[in-house]
């Protein structure tokens, strides 16, 4: 799977990230498909001016979600918009399968997190870290056999690493293919019929760089994501 262009004009570009793309280049990736790299092999954007704007891309998705992602054309809008993440004016919706029948339906989960100390690849909920929050709720039930699932929208209203992860095990429903937060063994009986962690940057609502408007872009469903929902029967 290549990244699809959603949306383009003169200030910016729409991209839907495939599943295992790493958004930006690093010493490490070189056997990795990267999105800074398709950008640059496909795209001559004013903002290639300056290397260190990191060819337009505004924000970043973690490797193993797909979704919507935004990039710049110019270093004007490049700045316009990390403004809007920066004072927390862009509104952000995640797609997630997750683990159980979440009860309520909806609400709120507001808590400090912060690497683990015990192993540096991995975050948590720990006391002193830094401010989370992010509002959820449910879109449908699902079921296989004993196991039950909920699809859930979240919508984050900062932008730690791993948040929707956390705040999804906080809630004790964690994602469905999570291998670093739903454990082991639910991890591995997941990924026989959800090869890849169940969670998709559904949509983003920002203001234009040159109208100032508030517009939406959205991404649709992962296909792969669709075929793994497919098993599951609705409830």
């Amino acid at each position: 799977m290549i990244p699809q262009v959603v949306y383009e004009d003169g200030f910016l570009v729409v991209i839907n990230k495939p599943a295992g793309w790493i958004v930006n280049s690093v010493d490490t990736t070189t056997s990795q498909p990267v999105l800074e790299e398709w950008i640059k092999s496909n795209f001559k954007f004013p903002i290639f001016k300056f290397p260190e704007l990191r060819h337009g891309i505004v924000h970043r998705l973690d490797k193993p979600t797909s979704g919507v992602l935004l990039v710049a054309k110019t270093e004007n809008a490049f700045a316009y918009l990390q403004s809007q993440f920066k004072e927390r004016k862009t509104m952000k919706e995640y797609l997630a399968l997750v683990h159980g029948k979440l009860d309520p339906q909806e609400g709120n989960v507001k808590v400090p997190v912060g690497r683990l100390p015990w192993n540096r690849e991995r975050f948590g909920v720990l006391p002193g870290g830094r401010g989370s929050e992010t509002d959820y709720s449910v879109i449908n039930y699902y079921e296989d056999n004993s196991e039950k699932y909920s699809l859930v929208s979240f919508k984050p209203k900062t932008g730690r690493t791993h948040q929707i992860r956390i705040h999804a095990k906080y809630l004790r429903h964690p994602i469905v293919a999570d291998t670093f937060y739903a454990g082991r063994k639910t991890a591995r009986k997941d990924l026989k019929w959800c090869d890849r962690l169940f969670l998709h940057a559904h949509k983003i609502s920002i203001l234009h760089p040159d109208t100032h408007e508030l517009v939406t872009y959205e991404a649709p469903l992962a296909e792969d994501l669709q075929k793994a929902l497919s098993v599951l029967k609705l409830i």
